[in-house]
């Protein structure tokens, strides 16, 4: 998530239903060999250091009938639409712009290829353990969808759970990953509570299963409070955005351009919503 600095990409995306997406990441590349797409289904799952990611249980599904939406942050076709983009929307307390760019690496690796991958490669595994998931946008090519209608969408498919996937932007010296938790706006109000527990699974798990770090530079304990994102603000679903890494540090870009770390990550975010709602 690019911290400062104008809003340029646009909002030529009417979600007028679900999305669910498959496919592999589009935009910017990243560097040779992390080129992988995202597992196909069918692809087996792997394990993390949070304890095995496993797709049996109860009938083998120990996720079933759980609906998920996952958010990718950004679009790849953002920053082509400027006006679009730049849009003020209502955010349940004020307003916003309907999107943003997005951050990348040094070595230029986007931020919206980053989230497309993870987004996808996630999606993967929790459709193994029987989870109806929907994603937010349909490729990395197109342009938004707004913030609000992100929150829409999970708003509309009653998810049990949502997340938001982002990598941050923020001064190259700090490092790590922190989840961002919503705080009462208005309609939001009835989920903050069970959105702190979705927040403490995915954290813990996704700490276990990295490696990752705690942010060293926002957060307690890689926890933030936010009332100004209008997914949390506009959401009537449990929500968090996770910030899963700072893509502008040497340390972490490292680990966010990996395309086998990007399958650790799925894997351990797997892990945490299997401990939420299983």
């Amino acid at each position: 998530m690019q911290r400062g600095g104008p809003a340029v990409a646009g909002l030529a995306l009417c979600l007028g239903a679900l999305v669910a997406c498959g496919g592999s990441s589009g935009g910017k590349a990243s560097p040779a060999g992390d080129t992988a797409a995202p597992p196909t289904t069918g692809a087996t799952t792997g394990t993390s250091a949070g304890g095995p990611v496993s797709t049996k249980g109860a009938g083998g599904h120990p996720l079933a009938g759980k609906v998920i939406v996952i958010d990718p942050g950004h679009n790849g076709g953002n920053a082509s639409h400027p006006r679009e983009i730049a849009k003020q929307v209502y955010v349940g307390n004020g307003t916003k712009e309907c999107d943003t760019t997005g951050t990348d690496t040094v070595s230029g690796y986007s931020e919206h290829a980053f989230t497309w991958d993870v987004s996808n490669r996630l999606a993967k595994i929790l459709r193994a353990e029987g989870a109806k998931v929907t994603l937010t946008r349909r490729s990395d090519t197109g342009v938004g969808p707004c913030v609000d209608q992100r929150a829409a969408v999970g708003n509309a498919a009653h998810a049990d759970a949502a997340i938001s996937i982002h990598g941050d932007g923020a001064a190259a010296s700090g490092h790590g990953f922190h989840i961002i938790e919503p705080l009462a706006v208005g309609r939001n109000a009835k989920i903050v509570a069970p959105s702190a527990r979705l927040g403490t699974a995915l954290r813990d798990a996704y700490h276990s299963g990295t490696g990752i770090s705690y942010s060293t530079y926002l957060g307690t304990k890689a926890i933030d409070k936010r009332s100004d994102l209008g997914g949390l603000n506009m959401s009537t679903v449990p929500k968090v955005f996770i910030e899963c890494g700072n893509m502008r540090n040497k340390g972490d870009a490292a680990k966010m351009t990996s395309a086998s770390f990007r399958q650790r990550m799925a894997e351990s975010l797997a892990k945490g919503f299997q401990n939420y709602l299983a």
